[in-house]
């Protein structure tokens, strides 16, 4: 049979029965679209997981207070919020060990915040200059915590443009006017840029103020929440965790590693951690609407078998003028791929629709990669191949004398 035949005889059976075929292509093309867009949102949220995990800053370790509870376990112990790290344990940090680049400590409390009639809760934090550097801060406007600030315990603070817009107004210029954090007065002198985030990870719903002035004022001690360590690139994290510990196992005299009494969190693992709970989860959307595919499919199965039994004399009669069992596989076979391919393109382009909707009126990241187009494609000819094979073999084995007395 040839080609042009074969095309001919495909669409004229298709659209013989406009209804039935548009409601079987339906099937396909809402399970391919449901694909497109789910593993759209998924990969839309790994993107925007890695890139706020990124944005902490570049080749970051982060030093925590906190007890390791059992060998080789990832659960601390009060990790973040026990008293075990001094300001003292990071300046021995930047001064022993040579592959780091600059060193952050750090405090934080959520405090009421009130300004001019408004107030907010937020998360502020005690830092130092270098936090700026480490952390990839960048001020939009203002300047940011120094030295100078740290060291006279000034109570001065840095806004997020989040914070920032809750207690002044989305257009308003904070620098100069006073906020009051525990009924204390600071005078804000610089507003950050914004970052994004949400919820109780949002960067940009923070105030920074000198790390002795929190020290001094909001936590009454010495102690530190976190150390951050930059190091002077990516392939020296590995051992300048191991430097650390070392180093902070000496100087907290503990000599079984197995009980240090800190912890320290490489941002590369933060990643790769959470790229891996973020790609389980894309596949669960994936397998999730991978099952209105296999409905389509058995939609498929369906509608051919039935056109089969509608056919049964035309079968017959293209038997006995001669038509081989493959003539007849073929041109049945034919019908389903087409209409699963129908479903393919008409689903890509649903799925590109549903995830920019998504993204429009949600807010929510998605990412339609070439990949998810390719697959959705492929998947639609598998399933056009495998529901309708059986559907073309029984037609192609029908005894042709039996199919044309069929009535």
């Amino acid at each position: 049979m040839k080609i042009t035949d074969l095309l001919a005889e495909t669409f004229s059976a298709l659209l013989g029965n406009k209804v039935r075929s548009g409601l079987t292509i339906l099937g396909i093309v809402i399970g391919i679209g449901s694909v497109i867009a789910m593993v759209a949102i998924g990969q839309g949220a790994q993107s925007s997981i890695t890139s706020s995990i990124q944005s902490l800053g570049s080749n970051l370790l982060m030093v925590q207070p906190g007890m390791q509870r059992s060998i080789g376990s990832q659960v601390r112990v009060q990790r973040g919020s026990s008293q075990t790290l001094t300001l003292a344990d990071s300046k021995a940090i930047a001064e022993n060990i040579p592959s780091v680049k600059a060193v952050a400590p750090q405090v934080s409390s959520r405090s009421q915040v009130t300004a001019k009639g408004t107030n907010t809760n937020t998360q502020v934090y005690g830092v130092t200059e270098e936090y700026a550097s480490v952390r990839s801060v960048s001020v939009a406007n203002g300047n940011f915590i120094t030295a100078a600030d740290d060291s006279n315990l000034t109570k001065a603070a840095v806004l997020g443009p989040t914070t920032a817009a809750d207690l002044f107004g989305e257009d308003s210029d904070p620098v100069g006017q006073t906020i009051r954090i525990n009924k204390l007065d600071f005078k804000v002198v610089g507003v950050t840029v914004a970052k994004g985030g949400s919820g109780m990870s949002n960067q940009d719903d923070v105030i920074y103020i000198p790390l002795a002035t929190a020290q001094r004022f909001l936590t009454g001690n010495a102690y530190v929440g976190t150390i951050n360590v930059e190091g002077v690139d990516a392939k020296s994290l590995e051992q300048l965790s191991v430097d650390i510990t070392d180093l902070l196992l000496q100087r907290h005299k503990i000599t079984d590693s197995t009980k240090a009494d800190f912890s320290i969190m490489n941002q590369a693992d933060i990643v790769s951690s959470m790229s891996a709970v973020t790609n389980q989860l894309t596949y669960l959307l994936a397998a999730i609407a991978g099952i209105s595919l296999l409905v389509g499919g058995i939609g498929i199965m369906n509608m051919m078998l039935t056109t089969v039994t509608e056919r049964t004399r035309e079968i017959g009669l293209r038997k006995a003028i001669g038509a081989k069992k493959g003539d007849i596989t073929v041109q049945f076979l034919a019908e389903a791929v087409t209409l699963t391919f129908t479903g393919g393109i008409v689903g890509v382009a649903l799925g590109w629709l549903a995830a920019f909707a998504v993204y429009k009126f949600a807010g929510v990241a998605t990412s339609v990669s070439l990949i998810s187009v390719v697959l959705a494609f492929g998947v639609s000819a598998v399933i056009g191949i495998v529901f309708g094979y059986y559907p073309a073999l029984r037609a192609a084995r029908m005894n042709p004398i039996e199919a044309l007395r069929y009535e």
